[in-house]
Parts: structure tokens; C-alpha cells; sequence
């Protein structure tokens, strides 16, 4: 690849982690709920509820917290008290203020790029200030040239990238742990992409195996690997 490749990181769980976050939370939940529900009904109740409020809300913590509230009201039938909702508020705002500490060999492998002269992009979706917020707790936000923040990662948004970048499939790769937001829309444009497996997963994001078969892309044990893609 030419020098000044365009190499757009997704975030979440990609630079840091994140999902393992919102699965403490939903484990609180589950534990507040329990009086009212078994852990299988909150589970689908909780994810349909998310599902449903996709278009309103989006993604991110406070889509999160709004979907707990309304899961737990339709759970209890009403009978949710003011303190069990003071409880859901409290675990929604652990999810806008945690730490946020670079995974392995995340600040190695974007230095490394860096003093290659890549052109280095954020791109990750969800709430704005969330996510924001979350880039400047990194310490990482030096390294990027670009940050996007979208409400989706389909494949219109990333052409509408592709074409403002004049990004080519010679020049752009994009690298995430997300097989359905960060691999499979890129590669389906014909643009590389290099998945990055990570151990925590959200159910929205899995993939069916019959749909991995239908496009090209590479994969790697560990973000560091990435240098030798891009060499």
C-alpha cells in the first residue's frame, strides 16, 4: 500500500474496550429485574426494546439507559418504583464516565502508522458526546487526522466517506472487531478491511456464517499484526 493509505480504526472495542462495560450493567439489570422476570425473558425483552428504538434513539449509553427504564417498566407492569429507576439512571451514567484505557498494542501500532505518514481515521458510531467524550478520555486523539462519528456504519455511509476522502480501494482500509459495522459493508464497496476479533460481542452485531461466505477480507489474532497488513 502507498504512503498516505487512509486507515480508519472503529472505536469501541477496537482502541478500547467497551461492550464488556455495558455487559456489567445489563448484569445489574438482570439482578434488579429479577422479582419480576427470569434472565432469558429480560434478555429478549431487553434487546426487542433496543431493536425497537434503534430509529428514535440510536446507539450508545443513553439509548442504553432509556431501553432499561422502558424494559423494566414493561417487566413490572407498572410497578417499578421511583428508586428502581433511580438505580437504572445511576448504571447509565457508569456507562458515559468509565475509564477508558487503549487495548494492547493500540497506542505501539497507531504511533507505528503515524511515523509511516499514514493518514489515521476514527470512524465509530453512536452519541456524539458520548463518543467524543470517549475519544478525549483515550489520550488518543493526537494520532487522528479525521474523526467521524455516524449514526450507522451501512455501506451508503461509507461511500459517502469513500467519496469525500476520494478514497480509493487502493489507498483505504478500514480495521474493527465488528464483522456486520466495520468489515462487511467495506468490503462489499471493494475496499480491504481487516477484522480484529475481540471477545465481548453485542448480539446486534453478530453476523450469519452464510453471509461471511459472500465477501473478501482478512483477519488478524491481534491488532499488532495489522503493521505487516499495511506494510
Amino acid at each position: 500500500m502507498p504512503i498516505q493509505t487512509f486507515i480508519a480504526f472503529d472505536a469501541d472495542d477496537t482502541l478500547w474496550p467497551n461492550q464488556p462495560h455495558f455487559d456489567h450493567v445489563e448484569l445489574q439489570l438482570l439482578r434488579l429485574l429479577a422479582p419480576y422476570a427470569d434472565e432469558p425473558t429480560i434478555n429478549a425483552r431487553l434487546y426487542d426494546v433496543q431493536r425497537a428504538n434503534m430509529q428514535l434513539f440510536g446507539y450508545g449509553a443513553k439509548s442504553f439507559m432509556l431501553s432499561m427504564i422502558e424494559t423494566t417498566i414493561q417487566l413490572s407492569g407498572g410497578a417499578v418504583v421511583g428508586g428502581e429507576i433511580q438505580q437504572i439512571l445511576d448504571l447509565g451514567k457508569e456507562l458515559l464516565r468509565f475509564p477508558i484505557e487503549p487495548l494492547p498494542d493500540v497506542v505501539e501500532v497507531l504511533t507505528e502508522l503515524k511515523l509511516r505518514g499514514h493518514q489515521l481515521l476514527v470512524l465509530t458510531k453512536g452519541d456524539l458526546f458520548d463518543q467524543e467524550s470517549k475519544l478525549a478520555r483515550s489520550g488518543l486523539g493526537d494520532f487522528f487526522d479525521y474523526v467521524e462519528i455516524v449514526s450507522e456504519k451501512n455501506e451508503p455511509t461509507y461511500q459517502r466517506l469513500f467519496t469525500r476522502l476520494e478514497a480509493t480501494p487502493a489507498n483505504f482500509v478500514m480495521i474493527g472487531n465488528s464483522l456486520k459495522s466495520d468489515i462487511l459493508p467495506v468490503a462489499r464497496l471493494g475496499y480491504p478491511a481487516v477484522h480484529v476479533p475481540y471477545h465481548a460481542n453485542w448480539i446486534h452485531e453478530h453476523v450469519p456464517a452464510e453471509q461471511l461466505a459472500e465477501v473478501n477480507f482478512h483477519t488478524v489474532t491481534a491488532l499488532r499484526e495489522v503493521l505487516d497488513y499495511v506494510r
